[in-house]
C-alpha cells in the first residue's frame, strides 16, 4: 500500500468520525441537569445584587444540590445513563458548585471588609482583599480540575460509585452555602447585638477563607469519601442507620437549620481528612494493616466454605 493510498484511508476514516453525531437525549433528566445549572446561575445573580439577597443564593444553591441527585435518578429509572447526560451534568456542576459559591462566599467577605478591617489592621487592606479574591479563584479553579477529572475517570453505571476519590463539589459548595446561611442568620437574628453572636460572625468572617481553601484542596486531593446516595441511603438498611437519621433531624431541630447544615458539612468534609491523617500515623498503619489481614483472611475462609458446600 502506497502513501497516497494511506492518506485517502486515513481521510475517509476521520471524515466518518466527523460526521458522527448525537442521535438523541433523554429530555427528562436532561431538563433536570440543566435546572441545576439555572439554579447556580441564579445563585450568582442573587449574590451580585447585594447582602439581603445572600440567604436566597445561598438556597438556590441547595436547590441546585436537589436537582444534582434528581437527574442522576431519573436517568437510572429510565435506563438512559449516557456519556452526554454524564458531561452535561459536570458542566453544570461547573455552574452551581464550582462558580456559584466561590463567588458567594467573595461578595460576602468583600461586603463584610468594614468589619474584617478594624482600624488596629487597617494597613492589611491590600492583603487581605488578595486573600479573598485567591481564595475564592482557588476554590473555582479546583472545583473545574475536580470535574474533569471524574469525567475521565468515571463509568456511566452511577451503581458501581461506592466512594469518591476527593471531596465531592456539592459537599464542598453547601459548606460555604451553609456557613453564608450562618452569618446571615447571626446578621440578622434578634439576638444580633449579643456578645455570643458576635463572637459567631467573627469566627465565620474570619475562617470562611481558610475554610474555602482547605475544601478546594480536599477536592483535588485523593482522600477517599463515600457516595452517601448509595452507600447510606439506597437498599435496605440496618437500624443503626434509621438512629443515625433521627440524630441527624433532632439535631436540625436542636441547633437550627443554618447551624446543622455547618455541622453536617463540616463534618463529612473533615471525616475524610481526619481518617486520612489517621491512616498516615504509625498506629493507624498498624491498626488499619491488621484490619486489611483480618478482612482477607474472612473472605478466603468464606470462600473456601462455600467451596466445601
Amino acid at each position: 500500500m502506497n502513501g497516497n493510498e494511506t492518506f485517502k484511508m486515513r481521510r475517509f476514516f476521520f471524515r466518518r468520525v466527523r460526521r458522527r453525531r448525537l442521535q438523541y437525549i433523554t429530555l427528562l433528566p436532561s431538563l433536570v441537569t440543566l435546572i441545576n445549572g439555572v439554579c447556580g446561575f441564579a445563585a450568582i445573580g442573587l449574590a451580585a445584587k447585594g447582602s439581603e439577597r445572600f440567604t436566597t443564593a445561598a438556597y438556590m444553591i441547595f436547590a441546585a444540590m436537589v436537582a444534582d441527585m434528581l437527574d442522576g435518578r431519573l436517568a437510572r429509572m429510565s435506563h438512559s445513563t449516557s456519556s452526554f447526560g454524564g458531561q452535561l451534568d459536570s458542566l453544570c456542576d461547573v455552574i452551581s458548585f464550582g462558580v456559584a459559591p466561590a463567588f458567594l462566599s467573595l461578595k460576602l467577605l468583600m461586603n463584610s471588609m468594614p468589619f474584617i478591617l478594624l482600624p488596629s489592621t487597617a494597613l492589611l487592606g491590600d492583603f487581605v482583599e488578595r486573600l479573598i479574591w485567591l481564595s475564592a479563584a482557588v476554590y473555582m479553579c479546583c472545583a473545574v480540575v475536580r470535574l474533569a477529572r471524574f469525567n475521565v475517570e468515571n463509568v456511566e453505571d452511577e451503581t458501581a460509585h461506592m466512594s469518591f476519590s476527593g471531596l465531592p463539589t456539592p459537599a464542598a459548595a453547601g459548606m460555604l452555602a451553609s456557613m453564608v446561611l450562618l452569618y446571615r442568620h447571626l446578621v440578622k437574628d434578634p439576638a444580633a447585638p449579643t456578645m455570643l453572636f458576635a463572637f459567631g460572625r467573627f469566627v465565620v468572617i474570619y475562617t470562611m477563607p481558610f475554610v474555602t481553601l482547605w475544601l478546594a484542596g480536599l477536592m483535588v486531593s485523593r482522600i477517599r469519601y463515600p457516595h452517601v446516595v448509595n452507600q447510606y441511603l439506597r437498599g435496605r438498611k440496618p437500624l443503626t442507620h434509621l438512629i443515625w437519621t433521627a440524630l441527624l433531624v433532632g439535631m436540625v431541630g436542636l441547633c437550627g437549620l443554618e447551624m446543622a447544615t455547618v455541622i453536617i458539612f463540616g463534618g463529612f468534609a473533615a471525616s475524610g481528612f481526619v481518617k486520612w491523617l489517621w491512616y498516615h500515623t504509625p498506629l493507624g498503619r498498624m491498626l488499619g494493616h491488621k484490619v486489611l489481614i483480618h478482612a482477607t483472611a474472612g473472605s478466603h475462609a468464606g470462600g473456601v466454605e462455600q467451596q466445601a458446600k
